[in-house]
């Protein structure tokens, strides 16, 4: 994602559930006075799940019509982009939905994930209605 996107990143805390949201949704966060849906990544990915641990996070981003807290396991730091960075991830698979792009660090490649596509339209209907509940 786009450090524009991003508000801020913390401390993982247990979300409160929320009733007929979608299966991404692992509940939802008050931050400071503001009610911000949690995104189940690994979940979204298709990657092992496992519960929310101590060292867990919470990055805090926008898309262009809903903010979202999402859990990810850790975060490492800012990435400036190299000149022709990223390539497209359609050129390098294609069908790569939920990624903007791909680039490459000395440590190895670096997923670019595109946060207007991580929600269906249908989940993003789900969300605002049942956190119009709330």
């Amino acid at each position: 994602m786009s450090l524009d996107q991003v508000t801020r990143v913390i401390r993982a805390a247990a979300p409160t559930p929320i009733p007929h949201a979608p299966d991404v949704v692992l509940g939802i966060l008050d931050l400071q006075g503001e009610v911000i849906p949690v995104i189940n990544l690994r979940k979204r990915f298709r990657l092992p799940e496992r519960g929310i641990g101590c060292e867990d996070q919470f990055v805090v981003a926008h898309t262009g019509r809903l903010q979202l807290a999402l859990h990810v396991d850790g975060t490492e730091g800012v990435l400036q982009q190299a000149a022709g960075s990223p390539v497209s991830a359609d050129e390098i698979v294609a069908g790569t939905e939920f990624l903007a792009g791909v680039t490459r660090t000395t440590e190895g490649l670096v997923l670019i994930h595109d946060l207007d596509t991580l929600l269906f339209p249908d989940e993003e209907a789900q969300i605002r209605a049942a956190l119009e509940k709330v």
